[in-house]
């Protein structure tokens, strides 16, 4: 009867521990078409790394809009136009907010806060998002043409002479990583690296911050699905070395910032703006939920479209591209002046085409999108 007694038990415990465990953060959705999967894990193991790619396979299947369990999660797939302007720009004000992730949210900014993307919808988040947008709508960027101009000009000058006119192969990556991190330093810090691409705080600030976006994916972070494999330390000692990292360099980013104000030698930026302004609603950690917000967005698009940009304009069908382009210019400007005029108007329509059509057609990101929270 002991035996039998004990047996029983490890066997309610252990189904009860299963059921526990196999609970997701919302119910199944009624009428939604659910991908099949096992317990615990829900389908983490069929989409592997490649999310994107499996989901899209799933779309002949299963139809463009589907329900999957990720671990103790339960997520929307929407994979066609019409599904995501119905979820994105018909129901947007319902998918304002962003999920939290353990390894991103609770462990890497666990000092420093969230990023205004990646934050979940609160007051907070609504007067960081009205600080940024300020600072950047369409007058205050054309405010910041000076300084693309200055990071464009160093960039293309050190890139045709390392590469010595186009006669020596170069990684150009470095250089736009430059270029993004600068301009933001710029406008959020009054502050730009100086020196070369080998300039030891350029890279630590480009290496972690790479590092960081990864901790940030909805695909490379299986702890943040599964809880008892957060008992494994050995991603969460990662993670906490990177936030370390971070930490450094932004705090040193701050407070020089700081000095610069208090010596009366800043230049005006976005938080130099905020610091100065004594009617400023935004707290301390506020304030750095901002700055990082600016040093990590423009490093995780710019290079990589830049990049992608260039990559297609040197194959055979973007040979024909530049060619139109340079055509459509010098009818504009056949003086020569385009250089300097494009920094105050916008007179070609095909260049400004080309420009706002790129990014989405050249992404640097994986194909999907920030996670949404209803």
């Amino acid at each position: 009867m002991g035996l039998q007694t004990a047996v029983v038990v490890v066997i309610a415990v252990g189904f009860l521990l299963i059921r526990y465990l196999n609970r997701t953060d919302i119910p199944k959705i009624a009428k939604l078409t659910e991908i099949p999967g096992i317990p615990i894990f829900g389908s983490l193991l069929q989409l592997g790394e490649e999310h994107a790619r499996v989901a899209a396979g799933w779309v002949k299947k299963y139809g463009p809009v589907f329900q999957v369990r990720l671990g103790n999660k339960r997520i929307v797939f929407a994979n066609t136009f019409d599904s995501v302007k119905y979820f994105w720009i018909t129901h947007q004000s319902a998918l304002i907010s962003r999920p939290t992730l353990h390894t991103f949210h609770t462990v890497v900014s666990s000092s420093q806060g969230f990023t205004i993307g990646t934050s979940p919808w609160d007051e907070s988040c609504k007067r960081r998002r009205k600080a940024a947008a300020t600072a950047l709508n369409r007058p205050a960027v054309q405010s910041y043409m000076p300084i693309i101009d200055l990071e464009s000009n160093v960039s293309i000058r050190e890139l045709f002479h390392h590469s010595k006119g186009g006669t020596v192969d170069i990684d150009p990556n470095a250089y736009f990583q430059r270029f993004a991190l600068n301009t933001s330093l710029t406008l959020n810090y009054g502050i730009r690296i100086d020196g070369s691409i080998d300039n030891e705080l350029l890279k630590e600030i480009c290496h972690v911050e790479r590092i960081v976006s990864n901790f940030r994916s909805t695909s490379n972070n299986w702890q943040d699905y599964v809880p008892l494999l957060r008992l494994w330390p050995s991603r969460n000692s990662e993670a906490k070395e990177f936030r370390i990292r971070r930490d450094k360099y932004l705090t040193l980013l701050l407070d020089m910032l700081r000095e610069r104000i208090k010596n009366g030698t800043d230049k005006p930026c976005i938080t130099g703006n905020i610091l100065k302004d004594p009617d400023a609603k935004l707290n301390e950690a506020e304030i750095k939920s901002i700055c990082l917000t600016m040093v990590s967005a423009g490093l995780d698009t710019v290079p990589g479209n830049i990049i992608m940009g260039i990559a297609y304009l040197a194959s055979d069908h973007g040979q024909q591209i530049q060619a139109r382009a340079y055509d459509e210019i010098m009818k504009v400007y056949p003086n020569g002046d385009a250089w300097e005029k494009c920094l105050v108007e916008e007179k070609v329509p095909y260049i400004t085409a080309l420009v706002k059509e790129s990014p989405p057609i050249l992404h640097c990101h994986p194909d999907m999108s920030t996670p949404r929270q209803h």
